[in-house]
């Protein structure tokens, strides 16, 4: 499936799309809140400032994606591979990360407040300046991450590995952090 075969079906209300290819796609700006992309190839596609809020991309893989200020407020990201994806600005308010792949990836003054990161593997990302306030990192790798500037009040970070994670400046009051290492 290509770029206008997916607008096209999408604009006459199909919403499901799972497990299609658009590896190395460019769909800058597209609309598609609420679609079904679960177990798709994403990677390497520009989906800057696209909007995939509530969108199903549990499973895709989205490996060096660019999601720069993309909309995924709500979306289901669940076992997704990030891997050096840009995130930077995105919109993840209340997403699903749980177990997500998001090494190295660029998250700098993302928005993660709300969303649930349950053992998601975040070792070597950028996360300065992003918002995790009221954020689920339980059981999260964030070794080598760094978190500078960063807002975890009321995050969860019980059973969370810091080791080496950089927290200079950021606010941790109100969350869980009594478990992590």
């Amino acid at each position: 499936m290509d770029k206008t075969e997916l607008i096209q079906r999408y604009a006459a209300g199909d919403r499901e799309f799972s497990a299609i290819d658009l590896s190395e796609a460019e769909l800058e700006g597209v609309d598609l809140s609420g679609a079904d992309l679960s177990g798709s190839s994403l990677d390497g596609a520009n989906l800057r400032r696209a909007n995939l809020s509530r969108a199903n991309l549990s499973s895709a893989d989205l490996n060096g994606a660019d999601l720069f200020q993309a909309d995924l407020s709500g979306a289901d990201l669940s076992d997704a591979i990030l891997d050096g994806a840009t995130l930077e600005g995105a919109i993840l308010d209340g997403a699903t990360l749980n177990q997500a792949d998001l090494k190295v990836a660029n998250l700098i003054q993302a928005d993660l407040s709300q969303a649930s990161l349950q053992q998601a593997d975040l070792s070597g990302a950028n996360l300065e300046a992003a918002d995790l306030s009221g954020a689920d990192l339980a059981i999260a790798d964030l070794q080598q991450a760094n978190l500078n500037q960063a807002a975890l009040e009321e995050a969860n970070l019980s059973g969370a590995n810091l080791e080496n994670a950089n927290l200079e400046g950021t606010l941790l009051e109100g969350g869980d952090s009594t478990l992590a290492t």
